[in-house]
């Protein structure tokens, strides 16, 4: 049996002569963790509804386990869902929320019972069957409604970014939930999201969406590592990318604030350098590119600070670990050195926003 849990052809879709998913393609495998990650308007919400049926598409093709279900009603396409919202009917127990999508396909008793308790012993909701919504929590509420989605036994699960809106401790428990599903299940997962950091919690791949298109897909280490497109290093990361606005001569790129010889050969006037918060470092690093800067902001994220300096006239962003006592020392002063790696720096066309060349020394 193939490897390919669900294909997605040169999909189009438009509403009022303007492009929503732009001639769009990508290949979900079987045992995989696929997360599609797009800013908002990238047009994630349409990409779902057509994948699930909800919407008609212009062109392009829908295959299911090798069957083109393009023009298949949402009812007849075995692809299981889990939407943002617990959307868990009030006078329902947990257990008739959990057997509803059965109950659509006219499930027998025993493949409801069985659907059960699977997916309570999965999600640890055993002790919850009897209850009505009312009566759960936050966190109890979203594994019912990832159960409920789970409940119909296929190869290909949608998720529509289920844990938007909840509070940083629940998403963790529910993320460590989702990932432990997936691998018992040695299903395909595709999982819709704008947040970086449910990208990089999750994924095995990763696609990137970016103005209805993939602009780069594969292992998530490799799109992170080796981005192709400044979408994709702007997209895939958190805090998000710096990205400096320069020129190209002499295999030399330059601007403002700092040179860097690059592995392009030819000149181009055009040019945007990105550099991930983890490639600048506070205090001066042999190799690298040394520029003086000011502290602007320092904001907690838990385990390290994001921190905001002004180089120049450009505003770059850093992290530091909050363990590093002696790093955040440098911060106490007015003026301090912040290092810029090299090979950290990637160079992007800025008409196109492809990747053409990578830092390689100081100058």
């Amino acid at each position: 049996m193939s490897s390919i849990a669900l294909e997605v052809r040169n999909l189009k879709k438009s509403y009022d002569g303007k492009a929503i998913l732009d001639n769009l393609s990508f290949i979900a495998k079987v045992n995989d963790f696929s997360v599609i990650c797009g800013k908002p308007g990238s047009g994630k919400s349409v990409l779902v509804r057509t994948i699930m049926g909800l919407e008609s598409v212009d062109s392009g093709e829908i295959i299911f386990r090798g069957k083109n279900v393009t023009g298949d009603d949402a009812g007849s396409r075995n692809i299981g869902y889990i939407p943002q919202s617990f959307a868990l009917y009030p006078h329902f127990s947990v257990r008739k929320n959990i057997e509803y999508p059965l109950d659509l396909i006219k499930a027998s008793v025993a493949e409801k019972n069985d659907a059960v308790t699977r997916v309570s012993d999965l999600l640890n909701i055993g002790d919850l069957l009897s209850k009505k919504p009312n009566e759960l929590s936050g966190g109890q509420k979203q594994r019912v409604a990832i159960a409920r989605g789970l409940s119909k036994a296929t190869d290909v699960y949608v998720l529509d970014d289920p844990l938007v809106g909840l509070d940083f401790k629940l998403r963790e428990r529910l993320i460590d939930d989702l990932r432990r599903s997936q691998e018992e299940l040695k299903v395909a997962f595709i999982y819709i999201t704008s947040d970086p950091t449910e990208a990089l919690s999750l994924a095995k791949s990763v696609f990137i969406l970016a103005e209805g298109k993939i602009v780069q897909q594969g292992s998530l280490e490799d799109v992170y590592d080796n981005p192709t497109t400044q979408s994709s290093m702007s997209t895939l990361g958190f805090p998000e990318a710096n990205f400096i606005s320069g020129s190209i001569s002499d295999s030399i790129f330059q601007s403002d604030i700092f040179k860097v010889k690059v592995d392009v050969s030819l000149s181009q006037k055009n040019v945007s350098a990105g550099i991930r918060p983890e490639g600048l470092l506070l205090g001066e690093h042999p190799d690298a590119i040394n520029v003086k800067a000011s502290l602007v902001l320092m904001e907690n994220l838990g385990s390290e600070f994001a921190v905001y300096l002004r180089v120049g006239g450009t505003q770059l962003i850093t992290v530091v670990s909050r363990s590093d006592e002696e790093t955040l020392k440098i911060l106490d002063s007015k003026t301090f050195t912040v290092s810029l790696k090299p090979d950290a720096i990637s160079i992007f066309d800025a008409n196109s926003g492809s990747m053409i060349g990578k830092g390689l020394s100081n100058v």
